[in-house]
């Protein structure tokens, strides 16, 4: 299965579905891969639907802090949509919720 599907730039988003229901240490690394694969220099703003996602771990927030970081600098822009409770928790308790826009 694919980690991320549908990743498409739509004026200056990139919009993907992650399709794992656990980001972790195992599938992190291919995560990266295929965000680079779908990079831009046009891209400004992240948007990610995580409804299939029901875990998170600290490899995934490091990648989703990765893709934060390549973004430029005053425009940053990431947003999470379809969050679930368990992963929600994770964010929050990091305080990320500070850096990643969490929508339902």
């Amino acid at each position: 299965m694919s980690l991320v599907i549908e990743g498409q730039t739509v004026e200056g988003t990139l919009r993907a579905e992650v399709g794992v229901s656990r980001l972790d240490a195992s599938s992190a690394r291919d995560f990266k891969k295929q965000i680079d694969a779908l990079w831009s220099d046009a891209v400004t703003g992240v948007e990610f639907d995580f409804s299939r996602v029901d875990f998170l771990d600290s490899s995934g927030v490091g990648a989703l802090l990765g893709v934060y970081k390549k973004l430029p600098s005053g425009s940053a822009s990431v947003r999470l949509l379809n969050v679930k409770a368990p992963v929600q928790s994770v964010i929050e308790l990091l305080r990320l919720h500070r850096i990643f826009e969490i929508a339902s």
